[in-house]
């Protein structure tokens, strides 16, 4: 496996760029599916899943238009638990079908916040979409559950494909974990 250092971090390639691209795939043809003659509003959740996001829409063949907010929880490679809105959806998305695209479902607050966001401006149905699920540390599985999952990972720390360490590591093509 090829490992990389990032600043003071080793990783380890975990999920190889050629299975990302499939699994994006693969997940593009579910959401095709799901809504097949509906219209949605995807909503990428920035930084982390700017490049998931791109990868997936480009995908998608239904009407669609797609948006962004920012949002932050981590610092260096713990979650910080907290989440800050720090730029804000500007639409009325009043009864609209929302795809929230995620980079990592870890603990779940970001997903909680955004959902609990969503119910205010009486979104229609929403639906999430994340290339990473970490099941032993998602803390809302009883109210906040990702309906298109990349991969299931450990708790692990991860870089690449969007995910960084302190700003670097996103323009990785593959998965990298913490050694």
């Amino acid at each position: 496996m090829k490992e990389i250092k990032i600043l003071d971090k080793n990783f380890r390639e975990m999920i190889p760029e050629s299975i990302v691209t499939k699994r994006i795939g693969e997940l593009a043809v579910m959401i095709n599916n799901d809504y097949s003659g509906k219209e949605a509003i995807f909503l990428g959740i920035l930084d982390g899943a700017f490049l998931f996001a791109a990868e997936l829409y480009k995908r998608i063949d239904i009407l669609s238009r797609i948006s962004f907010v920012k949002l932050a929880s981590y610092q260096g490679t713990r979650t910080t638990g907290t989440v800050r809105e720090l730029i804000g959806l500007n639409e009325d998305i009043t009864g609209k079908e929302i795809v929230v695209i995620e980079d990592v479902a870890d603990t779940g607050h970001t997903l909680n916040m955004i959902i609990d966001e969503l119910r205010k401006r009486k979104a229609g149905k929403v639906r999430i979409a994340t290339l990473l699920y970490k099941p032993d540390s998602f803390q809302y599985k009883d109210t906040v559950k990702p309906d298109y999952v990349g991969f299931e990972i450990d708790n692990n720390f991860v870089v690449g494909h969007g995910l960084d360490y302190n700003g670097y590591g996103r323009n990785l093509p593959a998965i990298y974990t913490l050694i």
